[in-house]
């Protein structure tokens, strides 16, 4: 009988730094413990510290670096790893470098003793975005490998993606990421992406370099043919009635789209459970149809490159007529979620389109709770998207938004164009039909574009 292998056990490490709030650092530290579990990494202990800056060596203080060593088996210092006789000059340079940091003050915090926990870390994750030089020095330092919250971000996207879409899009992403870490380890990102070792010297290092450069080429090119594909599929939407929903990871997206749409979009109390948009009509239709979308989560320090490798995915919200902020009501830190997800968008140019605010997960709130998020956003729905009653009114909102914007006209069908009343049956809303020894007279609903349209084509 086999018994399934057990997790990395895993030490997450983070700095406090100067205007960092208690209550924003322990929320930053609980989501990336969220990221790890869901990458599949079983964290075993948390070292904190409070610094008024990283280290430049190894993020954390002298002190700290050596208690961190003592629970991993590994020394607790840099151990230079010098390959060349011109290059020891230099890294002995960098070694001074490093020791003069760890002599400065560490505040104190290096007093306190890390308690061993059950299982010796082999994976250090970093609540920090490290340079190559930082990741190689902690993994010297403790034997581990070693992570940033960026890798950690990367690697779920790689692994969790469906889409042909947004496999290249992550893909993308990854390369790039790893690209100038290729010099720093031997066993770290870099040889999972190639699946084999580099080889030696610097000629096999440039010609991995440039083996990414390639591959990344490659893909853009791959992807900038399916996304005029999707393209062209926006574009045959393009009267359609869009709503998007936005919003921070794991604040209920799919769950509320599930229940607008009746769809079987996949849900799971994870982060990052959806990284595919999904396209669902509403659910019971209107006329003409409204189109939901599912859009990927976001995350504070999201990687640029993720963003931006994202960009396209996210035209769904670019193009959307109605912005649906999902915000998970119940979580303490859900007003800087909020302008995370608001500065994303920002920065792709998609907060243009009129909004509305969702509170969700309010069913964990008490009445306290609810007031203070009421006295905050006199205007947010305040929904469970576990309650249908509360997806009814959601459901609403979003229909007396877009028959707002609805125009009332005349439609004349001969005899002989009943072809017709198919497309003005699904792409308006008919209110009145009379018929005659010329035809048929319906007066309808219907955007303006629509219904200018349908009278061209009637008209010819």
């Amino acid at each position: 009988m086999s018994s399934r292998p057990e997790h990395p056990a895993t030490a997450i490490v983070a700095v406090q730094l100067p205007g960092i709030h208690d209550t924003e650092f322990a929320a930053s530290l609980e989501e990336l413990g969220r990221l790890c579990s869901t990458l599949g990494l079983d964290v075993v202990t948390t070292i904190t510290q409070k610094r008024t800056h990283l280290s430049k060596g190894a993020v954390v203080g002298k002190g700290k670096l050596e208690q961190l060593g003592a629970i991993t088996g590994g020394p607790g210092k840099i151990v230079s790893q010098a390959k060349a006789p011109k290059d020891k000059a230099r890294a002995r340079r960098a070694e001074e470098e490093d020791v003069e940091e760890w002599e400065e003050d560490d505040d104190g915090d290096d007093d306190d003793p890390i308690h061993a926990p059950a299982r010796k870390p082999t994976v250090i994750v970093v609540d920090h975005e490290l340079t190559p030089g930082q990741a190689k020095n902690l993994e010297s330092a403790t034997g581990c490998e070693v992570l940033d919250r960026t890798g950690v971000i990367v690697e779920i996207f790689h692994r969790h993606v469906r889409s042909r879409e947004a496999k290249l899009q992550v893909e993308i992403a990854r390369l790039t990421y790893v690209a100038p870490r290729l010099r720093e380890s031997k066993t770290g990102p870099a040889d999972r992406v190639r699946g084999g070792g580099k080889g030696a010297g610097e000629s096999a290092l440039e010609l991995d370099r440039r083996k990414i450069r390639d591959r990344i080429a490659e893909l853009r090119h791959e992807l900038a043919a399916i996304q005029r594909d999707q393209d062209r599929r926006r574009q045959n939407r393009r009267e359609a009635r869009r709503v998007a929903l936005v919003g921070y990871t794991n604040a209920g997206k799919s769950s509320l789209m599930r229940a607008l749409t009746g769809s079987d979009v996949y849900v799971a109390n994870k982060l990052f459970a959806t990284l595919d948009t999904t396209v669902r009509a509403l659910h019971p239709e209107t006329k003409p149809r409204i189109l939901v979308s599912d859009t990927v989560g976001f995350i504070k320090k999201l990687p640029h490159d993720l963003v931006a490798s994202f960009k396209s995915t996210l035209d769904e919200a670019h193009e959307a007529s109605l912005l649906l902020f999902v915000v998970d009501g119940s979580d303490p830190t859900h007003e800087s979620q909020l302008a995370v997800t608001r500065d994303v968008l920002g920065e792709i140019g998609a907060l243009d389109a009129p909004s509305i605010l969702v509170m969700n997960k309010v069913d964990l709130l008490d009445d306290v709770g609810r007031a203070k998020i009421r006295a905050k956003h006199p205007n947010a729905m305040l929904v469970s998207a576990r309650d249908p009653s509360d997806v009814a009114r959601v459901r609403q909102a979003i229909i007396d938004f877009f028959d707002a914007e609805l125009s009332e006209g005349d439609l004349d069908v001969p005899f002989g164009r009943e072809a017709m009343l198919h497309e003005i049956h699904e792409h308006a809303r008919v209110v009145a039909e009379t018929w005659d020894e010329t035809g048929g007279h319906l007066r309808v609903r219907a955007e303006p574009a629509t219904l200018a349209r349908l009278q061209a084509m009637l008209s010819r």
